[in-house]
């Protein structure tokens, strides 16, 4: 039921699922989805079935794919969660937050690098 989608990523604390049958990725359900399509069409949570609401066109990755082709992605797609499968099997979910984290990281060794050569001076 979508009250314990909602009660699981909570105590989780994340903001989607995989749905899965069995070791087979059949959809994902996210807070998002929890929202649009059980509160605001007045569902009840204890009554509605997770399959009901989830997006069952999900777009996954593979392992092999860049951080960067991750952020196209999701981008391109508006989501917010990507799974990541290979050979079929789910391995694990990038989010949106752990692409921004990267971001914000790689930038900061930028600046860093920046610094420390502008530090170092020029020869005259």
């Amino acid at each position: 039921m979508v009250f314990d989608a909602i009660y699981l990523m909570d105590e989780k604390n994340v903001g989607a699922l995989p749905v899965m049958d069995g070791t087979k990725l059949v959809g994902i359900v996210s807070e998002r989805y929890c929202m649009s399509k059980v509160m605001l069409k007045v569902k009840s949570s204890k009554e509605t079935p997770v399959p009901e609401i989830m997006n069952e066109q999900v777009v996954t990755v593979t392992p092999h794919q860049t951080n960067s082709e991750c952020m196209r992605i999701i981008t391109e797609h508006r989501i917010r969660h990507l799974p990541v499968l290979e050979g079929g099997e789910l391995l694990g979910i990038v989010s949106i937050r752990n692409l921004v984290k990267w971001i914000i990281a790689t930038q900061r060794t930028t600046i860093e690098q920046l610094e420390k050569n502008i530090g170092s001076g020029y020869p005259g």
